[in-house]
């Protein structure tokens, strides 16, 4: 019967569990857009934007990042959190007509924000950051919300997440921030609250797509080093016996 001897083993399950991780590593989606995310959007009502920003250069910071607000369904309040080491603009738009919206009726409303970096601020290359607003009230009749972002790295260059991702098609390489609205608040409002979450999550955040990949991944690995842990006590019976 063949034998393999334990230092030829140890190397051998060694390469298995190397090439797993590899593998779960090379199978990641990337995913590195600018998303926009809210835990509490539903239609009417006010609620919490978060922008989060990746750096995809290697080399270079991200020092600016602009949202276009919806200019049909223009938001009636808008406001900025803080954010520490950067500053915040944000232009306004006039309507061609005055709109309704919450009651409240609007000739004008924010077209843009934007964020800039302080002097040497920024987000490094392989990180990110978020940036908090408060909106409201989100449009009764929408379910989605597209932001289109501009961002801006330190050595000049500028990459717009512009496209609009089109039913049946593939996401854009450049695809624009877009925002899930659930309906109005039902009277126990805390279970659409977390619909509303999860519901941003998915239709927002490609990380959540990677992050089931990786976890499916991972426990392929998992498996796999089990049956070589398995493996190697079998031999080390068949070897005492």
């Amino acid at each position: 019967m063949f034998r393999m001897s334990r230092r030829a083993f140890v190397r051998a399950v060694t390469l298995l569990v190397a090439a797993s991780v590899l593998g779960l590593t090379a199978a990641l989606p990337v995913a590195a857009h600018v998303t926009v995310s809210s835990p509490d959007a539903s239609a009417g009502g006010f609620g919490k934007l978060v922008v989060r920003v990746p750096t995809e250069s290697d080399t270079a910071s991200t020092t600016k990042i602009e949202i276009k607000l919806p200019a049909d369904t223009p938001f009636a309040r808008v406001s900025s959190k803080p954010h520490a080491g950067w500053t915040v603009t944000t232009t306004e738009r006039k309507l061609a007509k005055p709109v309704e919206s919450g009651g409240f009726t609007l000739s004008k409303a924010v077209a843009t924000v934007t964020w800039t970096a302080g002097k040497g601020g920024g987000i490094k290359p392989g990180q990110f950051d978020e940036f908090e607003l408060s909106v409201g009230p989100f449009p009764k009749g929408a379910t989605t919300l597209s932001l289109p972002a501009t961002q801006t790295y330190s050595d000049g260059t500028v990459v717009k997440w512009l496209d609009v991702r089109k039913a049946g098609a593939k996401e854009p390489e450049h695809a624009a921030p877009t925002l899930a609205v659930v309906p109005a608040k039902s009277i126990s409002g805390v279970a659409t609250q977390a619909v509303a979450a999860t519901t941003a999550t998915k239709a927002t955040s490609p990380a959540a797509g990677s992050d089931a990949a990786a976890r499916w991944l991972g426990g392929v690995a998992v498996v796999l080093a089990a049956a070589a842990l398995a493996v190697a006590l079998l031999g080390a019976r068949r070897r005492k016996t």
